[in-house]
């Protein structure tokens, strides 16, 4: 019998996992971000605003986007290193990395970003490659999250940071109760009628409510190497932005 891994609140083979995660985003990628803006009424450009001051990305650095998806974290990464500095934007999912280097070409954003086809869970590049990982709504999708954690801390030099943005859970009972009503309600509605996919959608709520909450998950990043490692709660801990260091 083959060992399971969640895909939402099923269980599915492991070695299922991303073949099923990747349908889910090649279905959903040409209405991710308007989606993203919807369910969020536009909140989510505040955290990614957040993790990225967090981040502090300096001019001249070496900077990968894990999980770029549609590449707006990676155009935000780019004006902040410019032109000395370099970015490398990476997604497991063809349809999504071609999304964003598409929409970067269109933008005029060229020259100091690079694209790679990569699984988080085992990055193609060398030890001590980056000054600055960052990963935003991505690791909740991957399959072996502590692998993956290892595989960031190898690629990260030393003095360098890491810094995750992932939904997490609300820090108070009461709004917690009342974004379960909306996400198991609302969202699935919308996937259907902007992006005619209420079953991808619906996974990917789910996928919010199996990813490890910021405790759990500040202690796999520890464990996986990462020190001075913290968080800070957004929106009452619906999202939260994880920083850890390469020392």
């Amino acid at each position: 019998m083959s060992e399971t891994t969640d895909f939402g609140f099923r269980a599915v083979p492991i070695s299922d996992k991303a073949r099923r995660v990747g349908e889910v985003f090649t279905s959903v990628a040409f209405r991710y971000d308007l989606m993203n803006d919807l369910m969020s009424a536009g909140v989510h450009r505040i955290w990614k605003a957040f993790a990225v001051a967090l981040a502090r990305p300096r001019c001249g650095e070496r900077v990968l986007d894990i999980a770029g998806g549609t590449g707006d974290m990676t155009a935000r990464l780019v004006d902040r290193v410019g032109p000395r500095g370099h970015v490398v934007s990476t997604d497991v999912n063809a349809a999504m990395l071609r999304l964003g280097r598409d929409r970067l070409i269109d933008r005029g954003i060229a020259g100091n970003v690079a694209y790679a086809f990569a699984d988080a869970e085992a990055l193609p590049f060398a030890d001590g490659s980056f000054d600055l990982l960052l990963i935003a709504f991505g690791l909740r999708n991957v399959t072996d999250k502590s692998r993956a954690l290892r595989s960031m801390h190898r690629v990260l030099r030393h003095g360098g940071r890491l810094v995750i943005l992932e939904f997490s859970r609300a820090v108070m009972p009461l709004l917690q109760h009342l974004y379960d009503l909306y996400s198991f309600n609302v969202i699935p509605l919308l996937g259907q009628i902007v992006a005619g996919d209420r079953a991808s959608y619906r996974y990917l709520v789910e996928s919010i409510r199996r990813h490890p909450d910021q405790a759990a998950l500040m202690t796999m990043m520890q464990e996986a190497g990462f020190e001075m490692a913290g968080y800070h709660n957004l929106s009452g801990g619906i999202a939260a932005v994880h920083r850890g260091y390469k020392l």
